[in-house]
């Protein structure tokens, strides 16, 4: 375990090699490709970092797959004419780290992203090969930009999200850039202030190097321990040292 906390690869002799690991960017903007995404261009400031740091990174927009509503694994096994989820769930399980991005829409995340987050929630039954929930051992992070009041509550409802389903959540794992309040510029346009932003610069890449770590330590401690939470153990009988209710 290294032991210097500040050591970082611009200092040489970088004490972490995240080499082997992967990232997943599911942009949750309601612009399909190829209009310009200002959420995305907050999401290259951490794409940046992992890149830099030998971490595959793959950027999907959510808008641009075909994603029916539901929340069963796939939707053709119940009525839907096609669906593009089992491919995008197949990424999402590929990968060390899923961050999802929104832009805030009334205050909330992007319709697509609640549609994003109801298929993961559809999937989130599924087992791995020790028994536990399929999303066990992956980290989660998120990234908000807006012109209007929300940013901690839409990454507060993906985050408590992404934990329910199983996904580990590092600290700090969100970050967020939010503009004048109304039709005034967004993150990317000229004279916004956004790419300058040194809070959110800050934020973002604390996020990053804390997705990182998290990954690197599941990664290496073979994923999320299997004691005490795994379904097949709970549905063979096994109670786990829960107490008998029998006896309170």
């Amino acid at each position: 375990m290294p032991t210097d906390p500040v050591a970082s690869p611009s200092q040489g002799n970088p004490p972490w090699d995240f080499s082997d690991l992967s990232a997943l960017f599911v942009n949750c903007t309601l612009k399909p490709s190829p209009q310009p995404s200002h959420t995305e261009g907050l999401a290259r400031i951490a794409t940046d970092i992992l890149e830099a740091n030998g971490v595959e990174v793959e950027m999907v927009r959510a808008v641009d797959l075909d994603l029916p509503p539901g929340v069963q694994p796939d939707m053709t096994e119940h009525g839907a004419a096609s669906d593009g989820w089992p491919d995008l769930y197949r990424k999402v399980m590929a990968a060390d780290i899923l961050v999802i991005m929104t832009p805030i829409w009334l205050g909330e995340k992007s319709s697509v992203c609640t549609r994003l987050v109801e298929r993961l929630y559809g999937s989130s039954s599924l087992l791995n090969e020790v028994g536990q929930y399929a999303y066990y051992g992956r980290v989660g992070g998120c990234l908000v930009t807006g012109n209007e009041d929300g940013a901690k509550h839409c990454a507060m409802n993906v985050l408590y999200s992404l934990q329910h389903l199983g996904f580990t959540i590092p600290p700090q794992a969100d970050a967020a850039w939010l503009g004048e309040v109304g039709p005034g510029p967004s993150y990317l346009d000229e004279g916004s202030g956004g790419p300058e932003n040194d809070f959110t610069n800050r934020n973002t890449s604390f996020m990053t190097w804390n997705l990182m770590h998290t990954a690197r330590l599941l990664r290496d401690a073979g994923g999320f321990p299997a004691q005490g939470n795994q379904r097949t153990a709970w549905d063979e009988g096994q109670r786990l040292d829960a107490p008998n209710p029998e006896y309170r």
